[in-house]
């Protein structure tokens, strides 16, 4: 199938020269969910009217699942971690402990006010940053993401590495993507993950397909990767919480 988010221009997205770099933040401990959520939404609506810098916030959560606004609750298969609702597009996903999850605050009326064409920009992020490590991570035009093939499972058979669901507010990105790095997959067999239902395509992570890559490791390629997306960046020091 063609995929028409590939064929999208992706070059208009960074800011003028000279506009404010995004910041770039990495919290060290573990973030709770609704922890999570709330600052998000007090940044976008300062970024919204003008009071603060855009922002990508990279971070881990504790176990848990979240759902989108086409989440169903029959995709929730066992209830062994907590269930959050929320404004993201998507279904059912899980984070947790070896997951990078970027939560990506971006002002699209700066920049391109194209929601289709950001998703293809997160998920051309994600394909240059796993390239890092000589993965290939490819688009689906009938599933959102980033998926890796794999014929040693079987012909047909392709893994998802990494999830994207997104939502905009006054224009302001909010969510944003999550990587395995090297979470617990079995976690992903209490849900139906984004609703994929067909047994051909499954969830791999970096360590599932032999990558000995750290989380820090990780954090360097999607630095330089988003760079080459959506421009320059403005790094602050790790903190240990929001």
């Amino acid at each position: 199938m063609v995929n028409e988010r590939q064929n999208l221009d992706l070059t208009t997205f960074a800011l003028a020269p000279g506009a404010a770099a995004v910041e770039w933040r990495v919290s060290v401990a573990p973030v709770p969910y609704p922890e999570a959520v709330a600052a998000m939404e007090a940044r976008v609506a300062a970024i919204a009217d003008g009071a603060a810098p855009e922002l990508v916030w990279l971070l881990e959560h504790p176990p848990l699942y979240t759902s989108g606004t086409s989440g169903k609750d029959a995709d929730l298969l066992d209830a062994r971690f907590p269930l959050f609702s929320t404004g993201r597009g998507g279904q059912l996903t899980y984070h947790g402990p070896g997951q990078r999850v970027a939560y990506v605050m971006l002002d699209l009326k700066r920049r391109r006010p194209d929601v289709r064409a950001f998703v293809a920009g997160l998920e051309q992020w994600i394909i240059n940053a796993l390239a890092a490590f000589n993965v290939r991570g490819e688009r689906r035009e009938d599933r959102v993401g980033v998926w890796v093939s794999r014929p040693d499972k079987g012909q047909g058979h392709e893994d998802k590495i990494a999830a994207i669901g997104v939502r905009l507010r006054r224009w302001v990105s909010l969510h944003g993507i999550s990587i395995n790095v090297a979470p617990n997959l079995e976690h992903f067999s209490a849900i139906v993950p984004c609703g994929v239902v067909d047994p051909r395509y499954g969830v791999t992570s970096l360590a599932d397909l032999g990558v000995a890559a750290t989380m820090d490791d990780l954090d360097v390629a999607l630095r330089q990767a988003f760079e080459e997306v959506f421009g320059a960046l403005s790094v602050r020091l790790p903190e240990a919480t929001a």
